[in-house]
């Protein structure tokens, strides 16, 4: 094939490939599309046609059932006054009669003219009772000969109403009556008051709709102003400003969702304080040891001092001191993600507890305090033994901490209704109601400038608040400051029968399983 032969097919190639390129819509296009669609109309437009909608529906159906009824009601109402006129211009034809004794006297039949006159629009025709036409308003005379007469009477039966002409008993004539170009006896005067009505009822229905589209963006415009506040708070709190708040107050919906979005980002923001804090804390927990055991060893090395034992052991107390630290946020971190999992047994808590007063008798007396305990009998739950051996251990710990020589210290063990309570009573350094709400942070310290020899590692009692969540229960606090502080745990009571029918359900499930 020669090169000549070639490109003219990869002239046809190309112009093939781009007639499909340019036959697809371009993005502009879809992306128009996609803005008249009614998910990408703003809210105050949707509920602006939502209600001009539903007064367009409801005036729709307004006028579909008033027309309905009015053609209905209004063809007889029409038909009835033309049969009312009927009769009457017979009446007093009838009447006439008597006196003159003749119907084709022209005072008899004045009546008839009467009521074309006095009624637009009507024509009357009045027939003696052998059928000859006396009087008809619609006949009209040729003028050429004068002779020849024209009438316009409709022939249709059903486009007139008759009335006869009745004396003593004896019918004598007919009165015939019509509306000229109506074949439902409707009078022009009447149409043209039908039109009007519709005309108006039309406009009615216009103006409504007017009016539900300006209620309807009022409405939306309303609704929506606090949502954009709560909008606006949450693009501020993205982009880092913490402070932002809705400040919505009411007692609608809407007002309560911005009052629940104020005190999530209030508890945000605190959390990010405690976040910063924590950071720093580690960091200082952390600092400390490491700076010590480097000014130590520099100083060994260097030749300043010798690498005896009291500064081996110096350098040991400062890496266990790192070591109880990592381990004690280990332990607080697997808590947390539930990576240490938790024993369901049955625990006698008075037994438990007695166990561990037992432990602490002596720590408790060296720091010259004193240590009681009463605990009700049979005092049962499902839990881990161990998790809560450790956070009453914690507890105890921490008064005997907080509690100077010659204090006391009470421990309680007692029985709810649904509930178990341990309870660590001190007369230590106490604490107040804002302290009793920060107690459970890590590094958290009652008195901020204790230093960590007397004051521990901060992280006891947020381990103590994560046992309590995972058995389900709860940790309250009670104190006053410089009278004393009182830590009680709440455990769910173990309830017999709930436990079997849980067994049950667990065998039924594993039956079902082997099946």
């Amino acid at each position: 094939m020669t090169e000549a032969e070639t490109k003219p097919r990869i002239l046809e190639t190309a112009e093939e490939v781009a007639q499909p390129a340019a036959s697809s819509p371009s993005p502009e296009r879809k992306s128009k599309k996609k803005r008249l669609r009614w998910a990408n109309l703003s809210y105050t437009t949707r509920v602006t046609l939502a209600f001009a909608l539903i007064a367009a529906m409801t005036a729709l159906v307004a006028i579909g059932v008033v027309s309905f009824v009015w053609e209905q009601h209004f063809r007889t109402y029409t038909a009835d006054n033309m049969n009312t006129l009927c009769k009457t211009t017979a009446n007093r034809i009838a009447a006439n009669y008597e006196v003159t004794g003749d119907l084709w006297n022209p005072e008899t039949c004045k009546p008839a003219a009467q009521a074309t006159e006095l009624t637009s629009g009507v024509g009357v025709k009045v027939i003696d009772a052998k059928g000859a036409t006396v009087f008809d308003s619609s006949i009209i005379v040729n003028e050429q000969d004068g002779h020849t007469f024209t009438s316009f009477a409709p022939t249709d039966e059903t486009e007139v109403v008759q009335a006869p002409i009745t004396v003593d008993g004896q019918k004598v004539g007919t009165v015939r009556l019509w509306v000229y170009g109506s074949e439902a006896l409707m009078r022009q005067p009447d149409q043209e008051f039908r039109d009007n009505s519709y005309q108006a009822m039309f406009i009615a229905a216009a103006v409504a709709i007017v009016l539900a589209s300006c209620i309807g963006f009022l409405f939306a415009r309303n609704l929506v102003a606090p949502v954009n506040r709560i909008m606006g708070a949450a693009r501020a709190i993205g982009d880092g400003d913490l402070s932002a708040r809705t400040n919505l107050r009411g007692e609608d919906e809407i007002a309560r969702l911005g009052e629940t979005f104020d005190a999530m980002a209030e508890s945000v923001e605190k959390d990010r304080d405690l976040e910063r804090r924590l950071t720093t804390d580690v960091a200082h927990e952390l600092r400390t040891p490491l700076m010590a055991i480097q000014a130590t060893v520099e100083a060994m090395v260097d030749g300043v001092y010798e690498a005896d034992e009291e500064r081996l052991v110096t350098v040991n107390s400062e890496i266990q001191r790192l070591s109880r630290l990592v381990n004690a946020l280990l332990k607080l971190s697997r808590l947390e993600n539930r990576a240490e999992p938790m024993k369901e047994e049955v625990v006698n808590v008075g037994d438990l507890i007695a166990g561990i007063i037992s432990t602490h008798e002596m720590f408790v007396s060296d720091s010259g305090l004193t240590l009681e305990y009463d605990a009700q009998p049979d005092v049962m739950v499902v839990g881990d033994a161990d998790m809560i051996r450790q956070a009453t251990a914690n507890l105890i710990s921490n008064a005997v901490r907080y509690t100077p020589e010659g204090g006391r210290i009470a421990v309680s063990v007692k029985k709810g209704d649904i509930m178990a309570s341990i309870a660590v009573r001190d007369t230590g350094i106490g604490l107040t109601k804002e302290e009793a709400r920060m107690v459970f942070s890590r590094f958290w310290r009652a008195d901020a400038g204790r230093n960590r020899e007397q004051g521990g590692l901060g992280i006891g009692l947020a381990v103590v608040k994560e046992i309590v969540d995972r058995h389900g229960g709860w940790v309250q606090v009670e104190g006053e400051k410089d009278k004393g502080a009182c830590f009680t745990i709440h455990i769910p009571l173990y309830d017999e029968e709930a436990a079997k029918k849980r067994t049950r359900t667990k065998k039924h499930a594993g039956h079902k399983k082997t099946r």
